[in-house]
């Protein structure tokens, strides 16, 4: 038997999926690649990323084409008591059920937790908030942009430069961050039911995520103090840090070590170096890290982005160049992994899409079982003639 034809590794696993945009979806997709049956459910109007330009035809965006694949599409409408019905079928026998629903809504609807698991005591539910329903913004509508204004991803470029306004990043990057957690916390959820037996409720909000994923590095002096106040990580803050301009192009060289950093000046001709605090002691080093990057800027000019490839290959400091999203598809790396792939949708036509960058030896994930679905393409399918 081919490694493809082996069982997917959460294959058997039912995943009733009520969330929308990106941040569900991207969990679900996941957890689809890695062989879950997801069975995506949506309101007559469909997921709203439905609609996000550009697009082939209707309600079929490139957006949503992107974090949709390995999923079955059903629509219900949990307005009438018919939908609602339908919903507490499919999940009878489900694993789990993600939703981005305000609890408070589903409790309404009589599909809370604790009212679930009286009829599927196995079920694994699992709550994609925008915060943590134990604090004062609970009850809070929550998007990408307003998550990346309030946990402080927006004002770190105001760290670097007061007189900097704040600033998005350029990519729904809450959503996603938001994403890959909830897909990794079902799994634990999983392998937590598998070992003991036990199902549980699931809370994965969007605020604390991020804001945790910011402190790794950036709580950094506020860690020793009584009253946390030094926040933001020097080294990811100096004017410096960015990628340098050669003769021709930019690239990222990244000497790190002290080894590293005397390799660099050598191969560079900076023998008067070799003896400097700043190559000798790392402490030294960071406190000084922006005229370290300054220097290295100074010197890259003289090269062409090819030399320096060329000659921090040599050396064995990491470099590469700076790449535009356009470059990628012919990145010769991503080439030899086939990490870009053309398939053929059955509505769409010739599409792209990434494989799973993860690789499984024995159990390997899936980008092309199931293209993204058309809304309602399997509401007979899964509901049987007349539940439509």
């Amino acid at each position: 038997m081919t490694a493809d034809k082996k069982p997917a590794i959460l294959h058997g696993v039912k995943i009733i999926d009520l969330t929308s945009v990106v941040f569900g979806p991207l969990a679900t997709q996941m957890l689809g690649d890695l062989g879950a049956d997801v069975i995506k459910v949506e309101s007559p109007e469909g997921d709203l990323l439905r609609q996000v330009q550009p697009s082939r035809n209707k309600l079929m965006g490139a957006a949503f084409l992107g974090a949709n694949r390995n999923k079955r599409s059903v629509v219900l409408d949990l307005k009438t008591q018919t939908g609602r019905g339908q919903l507490r079928k499919l999940l009878a026998d489900a694993d789990v059920m993600i939703s981005s629903i305000r609890p408070a809504a589903l409790a309404r609807l009589s599909l809370d937790p604790e009212t679930l698991r009286q009829k599927n005591p196995n079920l694994i539910t699992v709550s994609a908030t925008g915060f943590g329903q134990d604090g004062p913004y609970a009850a809070k509508p929550a998007f990408d942009d307003s998550i990346q204004s309030v946990s402080g991803l927006a004002s770190l470029a105001t760290l670097r430069d007061p007189k900097s306004p704040p600033a998005y990043v350029p990519t729904i990057l809450a959503d996603k961050l938001g994403g890959v957690t909830a897909a990794f916390a079902i799994t634990a959820a999983l392998f937590h039911r598998e070992r003991t037996g036990e199902a549980q409720h699931v809370e994965v909000p969007m605020f604390e995520t991020m804001a945790s994923f910011l402190m790794v590095e950036h709580l950094d002096g506020a860690t020793f103090e009584e009253t946390p106040k030094d926040f933001g990580y020097a080294r990811m803050l100096v004017p410096h840090r960015r990628p340098v301009q050669t003769a021709d192009g930019y690239i990222t060289i990244l000497p790190y070590t002290n080894v590293q950093w005397a390799r660099f000046f050598q191969t560079v001709g900076r023998d008067d170096m070799a003896g400097h605090v700043w190559v000798t002691d790392m402490d030294t080093r960071s406190r000084d890290i922006d005229a370290v990057y300054d220097l290295v800027a100074q010197i890259a000019l003289t090269k062409t982005t090819k030399e320096w490839l060329d000659l921090m290959q040599q050396a064995d400091i990491p470099a590469m160049p700076v790449q535009k999203l356009s470059d990628l598809p012919n990145d010769p790396h991503l080439a030899a992994t086939g990490f870009f792939q053309q398939i053929d949708h059955p509505t769409e036509g010739a599409i792209w899409t990434t494989r799973p960058p993860v690789r499984f030896s024995a159990t390997p994930a899936r980008h092309d079982h199931r293209p993204a679905p058309r809304l309602g393409e399997h509401t007979h399918e899964i509901l049987g003639p007349g539940e439509e």
